[in-house]
């Protein structure tokens, strides 16, 4: 059970003082009350760095999806590690700020408790002739004040009250804040049981949604951790788990920058092609292993894809004249599973974030995996041009853009939908001549308009986005059939090729076996 911070009703004990004495506990309680709520406000705001959306953060509740993001400045991920130039920077400013909260907040509550206790101290001496009954109920009364501060707390949001040097199962010590959204907070830690490795630990708010949702993805990442023990496929792996008086605490691995991030601190400059490819097939490797488990992961975007290692080569760009980072490693994980979903279970009507959402979602027709592979579409252009494709938060205009750069959608899907509203004569209820239809129309092209290059490569990539965005779930690219795309044919190929030479070399130890079985029979 985890400890109330309720006070003592003060009528209980106060009455046993004289109203000069009731006087000046008020007085000091005020005192003490005041300094500690300043302690307790510079401890809040120090340097925590409030991210919002994303991997290791979005455990929302199941019903729920975020669409607050205006045009490319959303709210992020929480920064998992930082590139190699700025690294050692931040580790330093994380270093100072855990010292600093070790010295401050670690002892803090002792020298807050030290100081209310010279103050009973000094009333003590001045109240020698008081009883012993009184003085034994001032001890008491101590006792309970002391075991208080060292209870655990939480603010009014339901986040748990800590500070860096504070150890959770006497195993995890918290080095700093990583990021906060609305499901709770992500630190970093020492993990004291496994060598002093560092991870990242997500702190889920006491409240009932979010303890629900937690645990759902406490099931999922259980599940994905037995059936890929060997860690083959991009998907973060859950360390460890537990409830910390009532706050669902998951320890993961601690990774790099989410994708976005990269993106946000690089200007927003598109990704090689090269890394595309790299990310692009690690990405459609580990969603179709959740696809053949039959799970939909609902929630993929740039925010919850993950370097394993964000450090990149820093170079300056002549032309834009500015500085351009580039990774030095493309390898991704895939994040966040709190809106996973099985085959068996409740589909909920809405899932995805706005921007990588199908458009059998919108249009309320139901949905399957097949909706991760249009979301993948949509982070594969983002990757391509630096920024979302489709920017909105209209339902109407989302598809009215689907329309500008894919083509129209087709009647059928349209004489299905539940979404009257969004229909006239089986055709999108779409004004072309508002200032909302003027604004698409002006923005938006069609799909092969957006190439920078009319390259092999580019036109490969932009053939499998256009399949993996196809209307029609029926229709679309399956993950199984992106992975043998053209533009994934250098890994296939050197696979294919490793393969025959394989089959080769055991082809050629079975003939000399046998030879050799011949000879002897000889």
């Amino acid at each position: 059970m985890r400890h109330s911070k309720r006070m003592r009703s003060p009528g209980v004990w106060l009455d046993e003082y004289s109203w000069e004495e009731r006087m000046e506990c008020r007085k000091r309680k005020k005192r003490d009350s005041h300094s500690s709520e300043r302690e307790n406000k510079s401890r809040r705001t120090h340097r925590h760095h409030k991210i919002h959306d994303g991997h290791y953060l979005e455990t929302r509740s199941l019903n729920q999806r975020l669409d607050s993001r205006e045009g490319y400045t959303r709210n992020h991920s929480f920064d998992m590690a930082c590139e190699e130039d700025s690294r050692e920077a931040t580790c330093k400013d994380r270093d100072l700020d855990w010292h600093h909260y070790s010295k401050s907040s670690g002892r803090s509550g002792r020298s807050g408790r030290s100081r209310r206790s010279s103050h009973r101290h000094k009333d003590r001496r001045r109240r020698r002739s008081h009883s012993r009954h009184r003085s034994s109920s001032r001890r008491s009364h101590h006792r309970r004040s002391r075991k208080r501060s060292r209870s655990v707390e939480d603010d009014d949001e339901g986040h748990l009250i800590y500070h860096s040097g504070d150890m959770l199962r006497a195993r995890y010590e918290i080095v700093c804040t990583l990021g906060e959204g609305a499901f709770g907070k992500v630190v970093e830690c020492i993990d004291h049981s496994n060598d002093g490795a560092r991870v990242a630990l997500k702190i889920i708010k006491n409240i009932d949604r979010y303890r629900e949702a937690a645990m759902s993805e406490v099931e999922v990442l259980e599940q994905l951790k037995s059936l890929d023990s060997e860690r083959r496929y991009a998907c973060v792996h859950m360390l460890d788990w537990f409830d910390y008086h009532g706050h669902i605490c998951i320890a993961f691995e601690l990774l790099g920058l989410s994708t976005y991030d990269f993106l946000k601190e690089n200007n927003f400059q598109p990704f090689p092609i090269e890394h595309i490819r790299h990310m692009a097939y690690q990405i459609i490797r580990a969603v179709r292993f959740l696809h053949k488990n039959k799970l939909t992961h609902t929630d993929l975007k740039p925010e919850n894809i993950l370097f394993i290692d964000s450090d990149y080569d820093m170079e300056y760009n002549p032309e834009k004249k500015r500085d351009e980072r580039t990774l030095k490693n493309p390898d991704v994980k895939i994040v966040d599973f709190g809106n996973a979903t099985y085959e068996h279970e409740h589909h909920t009507s809405v899932v995805s974030t706005r921007h990588y959402r199908a458009p059998e979602v919108i249009l309320d027709l139901g949905w399957d995996h097949s909706c991760d592979v249009w979301s993948v579409g949509c982070i594969l252009i983002e990757y391509y041009l630096g920024s979302t494709l489709f920017q909105t938060h209209d339902s109407k205009e989302h598809l009215a853009m689907m329309e500008r750069v894919l083509g129209p959608i087709p009647t059928d899907l349209l004489q299905k939908t539940k979404k009257r509203r969004y229909v006239h004569r089986c055709k999108l209820d779409w004004d072309v001549h508002s200032s909302s239809g003027r604004y698409v129309r002006k923005h938006f092209k069609p799909l092969k308009h957006y190439m920078m290059s009319k390259g092999e490569d580019h036109q490969k990539l932009f053939d499998l986005i256009e399949k993996m965005m196809e209307y029609d779930p029926a229709k679309r690219l399956s993950l199984e059939q992106a992975l043998r795309h053209p533009f994934f044919s250098c890994y296939y190929s050197s696979s294919s090729k490793s393969s025959r030479r394989s089959s080769k070399s055991s082809s050629r130890r079975s003939s000399s076996s046998s030879s050799g079985g011949s000879s002897n029979k000889d």
